[in-house]
């Protein structure tokens, strides 16, 4: 289905070089708001970190967000040293695939990483890249994304009942 992800964590920083070699993940595409940074713009040191260690090992990351708060993606994209691209209107294609182009990687090699279900992940299937799906960093959702959370609950508890009977 192309609401579930190929994965779920609680936070981008358990997301494991060790994983994405063995998933053959080569670069990825990060989201910004309840991903890497909290409501308030809180960026924490853990995440800095991740994202340190990750590049030092040789994977691309790129950040994609739907914000028009040019100046907030701007902040962590120079804070984190890697490249941006905002006003994405995903879940539709075209800024994956632009962003896909500039890191010059398939896209069964790049995984998509965010807290959206009819975004982040939703776009990442349609594009055919490995999808991430990272628990919201606070409960606290601006209002266009609150109104989605208690449908997106029900996927996401769908998605982890059919991983169970998989085992």
């Amino acid at each position: 289905m192309n609401l579930y992800p190929n994965e779920c964590f609680d936070k981008v920083e358990q997301i494991t070089i060790e994983y994405l070699q063995k998933n053959k993940i080569k670069a990825l595409i990060l989201d910004v708001d309840n991903t890497l940074i909290d409501y308030h713009r809180n960026l924490s040191q853990n995440v800095v970190k991740w994202t340190e260690q990750l590049k030092k090992n040789g994977i691309k990351l790129y950040i994609l967000s739907n914000t028009n708060h040019k100046e907030k993606v701007e902040e962590v994209s120079k804070t984190l040293q890697i490249p941006y691209r905002n006003l994405a209107k995903k879940p539709f294609k075209a800024g994956f695939l632009k962003v896909q182009k500039e890191l010059e990687e398939e896209p069964k090699n790049i995984a998509v990483v965010g807290d959206q279900i009819f975004t982040d992940i939703l776009g990442g299937n349609r594009c055919q890249m490995f999808t991430i799906l990272v628990e919201p960093i606070t409960k606290k959702d601006f209002w266009y994304t609150a109104w989605k959370r208690p449908i997106e609950n029900k996927i996401k508890n769908r998605y982890k009942r059919s991983k169970i009977k998989e085992k």
